[in-house]
């Protein structure tokens, strides 16, 4: 009654019938349902994608590439630094990140996403990070805004697909349906080496439409969190002079 719909219209695009409602319509159902900006552009992005025509996606088994620019971005960078694919999926890393998490290298490519890596060990998550919970919306809710441009994406549909059978919590969290454009926040690192590690982290979109972002961990000038990282990064380098083992904190 509010978006001024009828209740045959409204039943059948809730679920999913051949229903392809205007942008007028769109905009007065947000209106009744009392959606902020963020979740208004989240309605349209969800209804544009589904009028669309289904998408010409890259061939199945072919990864994302980072170019090489990209690359030579990572390690000038003077804090630890990812690219994430799309669909979160780790594409690449610098020398600092490795000091943080350790060897993105040590996992299968198809396991190297943090989505799938943050829910892998349950019991140990605590003692990982103490904001698990936080940094585990704030990945959903980047996987969601990818999930509203291509619903049906074979790679999206891999990793929401595995982690809903094997992980109560992670199908609570999804049927949140929080969302969120600009992600950031703060993780606590909990290193055997400098104790732990509070930093804040920022994504940054990489071109490309849609593209893999920029996640970087920074800590404020002359704390000692940057003290204990700048350190944590010494011991690392020195590790790998030695060829010693490395930690794994993913």
């Amino acid at each position: 009654m509010l978006a001024g719909l009828s209740t045959d219209y409204y039943q059948r695009m809730e679920q999913g019938r051949e229903v392809r409602p205007s942008d007028d319509v769109l905009d007065a159902i947000a209106g009744a349902l009392g959606l902020d900006a963020e979740e208004r552009r989240h309605l349209f992005t969800l209804a544009r994608a589904a009028r669309r025509p289904a998408p010409v996606r890259e061939q199945s088994g072919e990864p994302e590439q980072v170019p090489e620019r990209t690359r030579r971005l990572l390690q000038v960078i003077a804090a630890p630094a990812l690219v994430l694919g799309r669909h979160l999926d780790v594409l690449a890393w610098n020398d600092l990140a490795e000091a943080l998490f350790g060897d993105a290298g040590a996992y299968p490519p198809g396991r190297r996403n943090m989505l799938l890596l943050i829910f892998d060990d349950a019991r140990d998550r605590a003692s990982r990070c103490e904001q698990w919970k936080q940094q585990a919306l704030a990945y959903i809710a980047m996987m969601r805004a990818a999930v509203a441009t291509d619903p049906t994406h074979p790679r999206a549909t891999a990793v929401v697909g595995e982690l809903s059978i094997r992980s109560s919590e992670f199908r609570r969290l999804w049927a949140r349906h929080d969302v969120r454009e600009s992600v950031s926040g703060t993780k606590t690192f909990r290193t055997p080496e400098v104790g732990d590690i509070v930093l804040d982290w920022d994504t940054y979109p990489l071109p490309a439409n849609p593209g893999p972002v920029l996640l970087v961990f920074t800590a404020q000038p002359g704390s000692a969190d940057a003290e204990r990282l700048h350190l944590l990064a010494s011991l690392h380098a020195t590790r790998a002079t030695e060829g010693s083992p490395r930690y794994h904190r993913w």
